[in-house]
């Protein structure tokens, strides 16, 4: 396939200055900067591609899924969707109602997976090889750090509330996908690339850390955003918007806290992300836009 037309670095370095806005977590703290271009039209190659999310809250009536994920990946999906992608969304209990609730209002076309119990491996090996993605995405995912336990940001240990979907990973690796990872606190599957970053500036870093590192690692202030940025992406290279509108996000929000997500943070079921209220984190959406519209005119005044 074509590469799409260059990005502009301007439009890169702004759009990572909107991924990095700071949440106080510490993660962003000396990131070396990603190349977008490459990333981008690495993308562009794809045909299938298997997004692992779903971040599992302890909360008084049991586990539920947070709203830090659910969405983010759904946009992803449908920008995908949009640009002629199969897509497979792999979560666990908690997070699945929450996941197709938002599929069903956003991405149609997207089909979303179940992993419970101990039967993640076997269906690793089966989904794989019946599937053969090209690639797989992390988004917002629990990953295993290097002492064989999940942990929240707090260093709590989660095991008891995490599926272990990192064999889906890992069998994908294994057959030639590539991978990229999202990640807001350094304890997300694939967020292993910037262990040094994590230890440096994360509390419980050395422990929390996820082991496992992606061919490219993105970390923002919320791991929802680059389902946003990503899209964005997507659109100067297919020369369309794949973003979804103000009133948009806010119904997908709505659709994945009426299906029971909760606040990563609060463990409130309310309208919010990690905390961040629903006006603030439409902002970010709306830079993002902005964005992306002037690099879609840019383009097309370069080509006038």
């Amino acid at each position: 396939m074509a590469r799409g037309p260059k990005f502009d670095a301007e439009f890169e370095a702004e759009l990572l200055k909107i991924m990095r806005h700071d949440m106080g977590r510490g993660l962003l703290d000396d990131i070396p900067d990603v190349d977008l271009e490459e990333i981008a039209v690495d993308l562009l190659d794809a045909k299938r591609v298997l997004i692992l999310t779903g971040f599992p809250v302890r909360c008084p009536d049991g586990f539920h899924g947070e709203t830090d994920g659910p969405s983010g990946a759904t946009n992803l999906a449908a920008a995908l969707n949009k640009c002629g992608c199969e897509v497979w969304i792999i979560t666990d209990g908690p997070s699945y109602p929450l996941l197709k609730a938002a599929t069903e209002y956003m991405a149609p076309k997207t089909n979303v997976l179940c992993v419970e119990g101990r039967q993640s491996a076997a269906l690793a090996a089966e989904w794989v090889d019946r599937l053969h993605p090209t690639h797989v995405i992390s988004l917002e995912r629990p990953g295993m750090a290097e002492d064989g336990h999940y942990h929240n940001v707090r260093g709590l240990v989660i095991d008891d509330m995490v599926t272990d979907t990192e064999p889906f990973y890992q069998e994908a690796r294994h057959h030639g996908a590539h991978t990229i990872a999202i990640g807001d606190g350094g304890n997300e599957l694939g967020m292993g690339t910037y262990r040094k970053q994590v230890i440096a500036n994360v509390p419980a870093g050395e422990l929390v850390c996820a082991y496992q590192k992606a061919d490219w690692t993105l970390a923002s202030g919320i791991s929802n955003w680059w389902g946003w940025g990503i899209a964005a992406m997507l659109s100067v290279k297919w020369g369309k918007m794949l973003l979804p509108t103000l009133e948009e996000e806010t119904e997908l929000l709505r659709v994945v806290v009426e299906a029971g997500a909760v606040d990563g943070v609060t463990a409130r079921q309310e309208m919010t992300v990690d905390n961040m209220c629903l006006e603030e984190y439409l902002g970010i959406l709306q830079e993002v836009r902005q964005a992306t519209i002037k690099e879609l005119k840019n383009i097309h005044w370069r080509m006038r």
